[in-house]
Protein backbone atom coordinates (compact mmCIF):
# COMPACT_ATOMS: atom_id res chain seq x y z
CA UNK A 1 0.00 0.00 0.00
CA UNK A 2 1.14 3.75 -0.35
CA UNK A 3 0.28 7.32 -0.64
CA UNK A 4 1.82 9.98 -2.31
CA UNK A 5 1.27 13.65 -2.44
CA UNK A 6 1.95 16.10 -4.64
CA UNK A 7 1.86 19.81 -3.51
CA UNK A 8 1.85 20.91 -7.36
CA UNK A 9 -0.20 18.62 -9.52
CA UNK A 10 1.25 20.47 -12.54
CA UNK A 11 4.82 19.07 -11.91
CA UNK A 12 3.83 15.22 -11.93
CA UNK A 13 2.12 16.55 -15.33
CA UNK A 14 5.59 17.71 -16.61
CA UNK A 15 7.37 14.34 -15.28
CA UNK A 16 4.85 12.03 -16.98
CA UNK A 17 4.93 14.17 -20.56
CA UNK A 18 9.06 13.87 -20.35
CA UNK A 19 7.74 9.78 -20.46
CA UNK A 20 5.12 9.76 -22.66
CA UNK A 21 6.93 11.79 -25.77
CA UNK A 22 8.19 7.96 -26.06
CA UNK A 23 6.39 5.39 -24.39
CA UNK A 24 2.93 4.39 -24.13
CA UNK A 25 2.98 1.99 -21.12
CA UNK A 26 5.28 1.04 -18.40
CA UNK A 27 5.67 -0.30 -14.50
CA UNK A 28 6.41 2.82 -11.78
CA UNK A 29 8.43 1.16 -9.30
CA UNK A 30 7.57 2.30 -5.71
CA UNK A 31 10.27 2.19 -3.00
CA UNK A 32 11.13 4.30 0.24
CA UNK A 33 13.74 5.47 -2.14
CA UNK A 34 11.69 6.96 -4.81
CA UNK A 35 10.09 5.88 -7.64
CA UNK A 36 11.80 5.07 -10.91
CA UNK A 37 10.15 3.66 -14.66
CA UNK A 38 12.28 2.11 -17.22
CA UNK A 39 10.58 1.42 -20.55
CA UNK A 40 11.38 0.77 -24.31
CA UNK A 41 9.61 2.27 -26.99
CA UNK A 42 7.27 0.59 -28.88
CA UNK A 43 9.60 0.11 -31.96
CA UNK A 44 12.39 -0.69 -29.52
CA UNK A 45 14.92 2.17 -30.85
CA UNK A 46 14.51 4.34 -27.82
CA UNK A 47 14.44 3.75 -23.96
CA UNK A 48 13.88 6.24 -21.04
CA UNK A 49 14.89 5.93 -17.03
CA UNK A 50 12.84 7.90 -15.15
CA UNK A 51 13.93 8.63 -10.81
CA UNK A 52 11.96 11.11 -9.02
CA UNK A 53 13.24 10.66 -5.10
CA UNK A 54 10.94 10.59 -2.40
CA UNK A 55 12.05 14.17 -1.10
CA UNK A 56 10.55 15.55 -4.39
CA UNK A 57 6.87 14.69 -2.17
CA UNK A 58 4.61 16.72 -0.07
CA UNK A 59 3.74 13.11 1.24
CA UNK A 60 5.30 9.65 0.16
CA UNK A 61 3.72 7.10 3.08
CA UNK A 62 5.09 3.29 1.57
CA UNK A 63 4.35 0.23 3.52
CA UNK A 64 6.53 -1.79 0.83
CA UNK A 65 7.47 -1.89 -2.58
CA UNK A 66 4.76 -1.90 -5.14
CA UNK A 67 4.83 -1.82 -9.05
CA UNK A 68 1.78 0.15 -10.67
CA UNK A 69 1.98 -0.75 -14.84
CA UNK A 70 -0.55 2.23 -16.51
CA UNK A 71 -1.22 2.94 -19.92
CA UNK A 72 0.82 6.10 -19.83
CA UNK A 73 -1.08 7.77 -22.56
CA UNK A 74 -4.21 7.48 -20.56
CA UNK A 75 -2.22 9.12 -17.14
CA UNK A 76 -1.59 12.11 -19.29
CA UNK A 77 -4.63 12.59 -20.67
CA UNK A 78 -5.93 12.90 -16.63
CA UNK A 79 -2.74 14.85 -15.66
CA UNK A 80 -3.71 17.07 -18.70
CA UNK A 81 -6.90 18.70 -16.79
CA UNK A 82 -4.97 19.70 -13.63
CA UNK A 83 -5.73 23.06 -12.80
CA UNK A 84 -3.65 26.21 -11.47
CA UNK A 85 -2.87 25.64 -7.68
CA UNK A 86 -4.05 21.75 -7.67
CA UNK A 87 -2.06 19.47 -5.13
CA UNK A 88 -2.50 15.76 -6.43
CA UNK A 89 -2.80 12.37 -3.83
CA UNK A 90 -1.74 8.93 -5.75
CA UNK A 91 -2.46 5.74 -4.03
CA UNK A 92 -3.87 1.88 -4.71
CA UNK A 93 -7.66 1.66 -4.66
CA UNK A 94 -8.88 -1.91 -4.73
CA UNK A 95 -6.90 -2.88 -7.41
CA UNK A 96 -7.15 0.39 -9.23
CA UNK A 97 -4.90 4.04 -8.92
CA UNK A 98 -6.67 6.75 -7.34
CA UNK A 99 -5.72 10.13 -8.46
CA UNK A 100 -7.73 12.80 -5.97
CA UNK A 101 -6.72 16.37 -7.77
CA UNK A 102 -7.33 19.10 -4.75
CA UNK A 103 -7.74 22.11 -5.10
CA UNK A 104 -9.97 25.15 -3.10
CA UNK A 105 -12.59 24.53 -1.94
CA UNK A 106 -12.97 21.18 -4.38
CA UNK A 107 -11.65 17.73 -5.15
CA UNK A 108 -11.71 15.67 -8.28
CA UNK A 109 -11.05 11.87 -8.57
CA UNK A 110 -10.00 9.65 -11.06
CA UNK A 111 -9.47 5.90 -10.91
CA UNK A 112 -7.12 4.14 -13.58
CA UNK A 113 -6.78 0.62 -14.36
CA UNK A 114 -3.40 -1.04 -13.69
CA UNK A 115 -2.17 -3.06 -16.13
CA UNK A 116 0.32 -6.05 -16.87
CA UNK A 117 2.86 -4.07 -19.21
CA UNK A 118 4.39 -6.38 -21.78
CA UNK A 119 8.00 -5.91 -21.44
CA UNK A 120 9.92 -4.47 -18.50
CA UNK A 121 13.89 -3.27 -18.75
CA UNK A 122 15.66 -4.15 -16.44
CA UNK A 123 18.66 -2.41 -17.23
CA UNK A 124 20.62 0.72 -18.92
CA UNK A 125 23.15 0.24 -21.96
CA UNK A 126 26.65 0.05 -20.81
CA UNK A 127 28.48 2.12 -23.17
CA UNK A 128 32.08 3.36 -21.97
CA UNK A 129 31.48 6.71 -23.83
CA UNK A 130 34.15 9.17 -25.58
CA UNK A 131 32.34 12.40 -26.03
CA UNK A 132 30.37 13.99 -23.30
CA UNK A 133 28.94 17.65 -23.21
CA UNK A 134 27.07 19.79 -21.08
CA UNK A 135 24.77 21.83 -23.56
CA UNK A 136 21.92 24.71 -23.24
CA UNK A 137 18.49 23.03 -23.09
CA UNK A 138 17.09 26.13 -25.68
CA UNK A 139 19.86 26.40 -27.73
CA UNK A 140 19.76 22.31 -28.44
CA UNK A 141 15.82 22.49 -29.34
CA UNK A 142 17.11 24.75 -31.78
CA UNK A 143 19.43 22.67 -33.40
CA UNK A 144 17.01 19.97 -34.14
CA UNK A 145 14.76 22.33 -35.71
CA UNK A 146 17.16 23.48 -37.81
CA UNK A 147 18.08 20.26 -38.97
CA UNK A 148 14.55 18.84 -39.41
CA UNK A 149 14.18 21.51 -42.08
CA UNK A 150 16.49 19.35 -43.99
CA UNK A 151 16.40 15.81 -42.95
CA UNK A 152 14.80 12.95 -40.82
CA UNK A 153 18.56 12.38 -39.49
CA UNK A 154 20.78 14.34 -37.51
CA UNK A 155 24.70 13.59 -37.43
CA UNK A 156 26.72 14.48 -34.16
CA UNK A 157 30.67 14.93 -34.54
CA UNK A 158 32.73 15.98 -31.05
CA UNK A 159 36.44 16.39 -31.55
CA UNK A 160 38.65 18.08 -28.58
CA UNK A 161 37.22 21.85 -28.54
CA UNK A 162 34.03 21.65 -30.64
CA UNK A 163 30.71 19.61 -31.70
CA UNK A 164 29.45 19.58 -35.37
CA UNK A 165 26.09 18.74 -36.18
CA UNK A 166 25.20 18.28 -39.70
CA UNK A 167 21.73 16.93 -41.51
CA UNK A 168 21.89 16.05 -45.43
CA UNK A 169 18.49 15.48 -47.37
CA UNK A 170 17.03 16.17 -50.88
CA UNK A 171 16.31 19.60 -50.32
CA UNK A 172 19.95 20.40 -48.83
CA UNK A 173 22.53 20.22 -46.29
CA UNK A 174 22.79 21.92 -42.78
CA UNK A 175 25.89 21.90 -40.85
CA UNK A 176 26.37 23.78 -37.65
CA UNK A 177 29.66 23.71 -35.14
CA UNK A 178 30.08 24.88 -31.62
CA UNK A 179 32.70 25.68 -29.46
CA UNK A 180 32.44 25.72 -25.52
CA UNK A 181 31.80 29.50 -24.99
CA UNK A 182 28.72 29.03 -22.50
CA UNK A 183 26.37 30.14 -24.99
CA UNK A 184 25.48 27.04 -26.50
CA UNK A 185 28.14 24.19 -24.56
CA UNK A 186 29.19 24.60 -21.31
CA UNK A 187 31.56 21.94 -21.09
CA UNK A 188 32.59 19.22 -23.47
CA UNK A 189 34.89 16.59 -22.03
CA UNK A 190 36.41 13.64 -25.24
CA UNK A 191 38.69 11.02 -24.70
CA UNK A 192 38.77 9.99 -28.78
CA UNK A 193 36.48 11.60 -31.72
CA UNK A 194 32.99 10.23 -31.85
CA UNK A 195 30.17 10.32 -34.94
CA UNK A 196 27.22 8.85 -34.94
CA UNK A 197 23.71 9.58 -36.35
CA UNK A 198 20.23 9.22 -35.13
CA UNK A 199 16.73 9.86 -35.73
CA UNK A 200 15.22 13.31 -35.37
CA UNK A 201 11.58 12.96 -34.37
CA UNK A 202 12.82 10.40 -31.51
CA UNK A 203 15.84 12.66 -30.37
CA UNK A 204 13.04 15.67 -30.81
CA UNK A 205 10.45 13.52 -28.61
CA UNK A 206 13.40 13.53 -26.16
CA UNK A 207 14.82 16.81 -25.09
CA UNK A 208 11.24 18.48 -25.94
CA UNK A 209 9.85 18.68 -21.87
CA UNK A 210 13.08 19.31 -21.06
CA UNK A 211 12.63 22.84 -18.69
CA UNK A 212 13.72 26.75 -19.95
CA UNK A 213 16.93 27.55 -18.69
CA UNK A 214 18.25 23.56 -17.86
CA UNK A 215 21.23 22.09 -18.86
CA UNK A 216 21.05 18.82 -21.26
CA UNK A 217 23.80 16.43 -20.79
CA UNK A 218 24.80 14.60 -24.20
CA UNK A 219 26.96 11.21 -24.01
CA UNK A 220 28.47 10.04 -27.94
CA UNK A 221 30.29 7.30 -28.92
CA UNK A 222 30.75 5.98 -32.23
CA UNK A 223 27.74 3.87 -33.39
CA UNK A 224 26.62 3.16 -30.35
CA UNK A 225 23.30 4.39 -28.77
CA UNK A 226 23.33 8.23 -27.68
CA UNK A 227 22.60 9.32 -24.22
CA UNK A 228 20.69 12.05 -22.82
CA UNK A 229 20.09 12.82 -19.63
CA UNK A 230 18.19 16.27 -18.24
CA UNK A 231 16.59 17.49 -14.50
CA UNK A 232 12.91 18.65 -13.88
CA UNK A 233 12.92 19.57 -10.77
CA UNK A 234 14.52 16.49 -8.44
CA UNK A 235 13.16 14.61 -11.24
CA UNK A 236 16.07 12.43 -13.09
CA UNK A 237 15.31 11.53 -16.96
CA UNK A 238 17.85 9.80 -19.01
CA UNK A 239 17.08 8.66 -22.31
CA UNK A 240 19.41 6.03 -24.78
CA UNK A 241 18.27 6.70 -28.23
CA UNK A 242 20.46 4.00 -30.77
CA UNK A 243 22.04 5.10 -33.82
CA UNK A 244 20.83 5.04 -37.63
CA UNK A 245 23.21 2.58 -39.49
CA UNK A 246 22.94 2.91 -43.55
CA UNK A 247 22.60 -0.32 -45.22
Amino acid sequence: MFEIKIDNAKYWRDCVEAIVNLVDEGSFNISAEGITLKAMDPSGISMVSFFIPSKAFGKFNVEKGASVGLNLDNLSKVLSRTRDNEALTIKENEGKLSLEFIGQGSRRRYKLPMIDVRKNVEKEPSVDFDVNAEVLGEPLKDIIKDASLISSYISFRAAKDQMTVSARGDSGELEESHEVDGNVIKKLTTKANADAVFNLEYLENIIKACPIGNPINVSIKSNEPLKVSYHIGDAILTYYLAPYMES
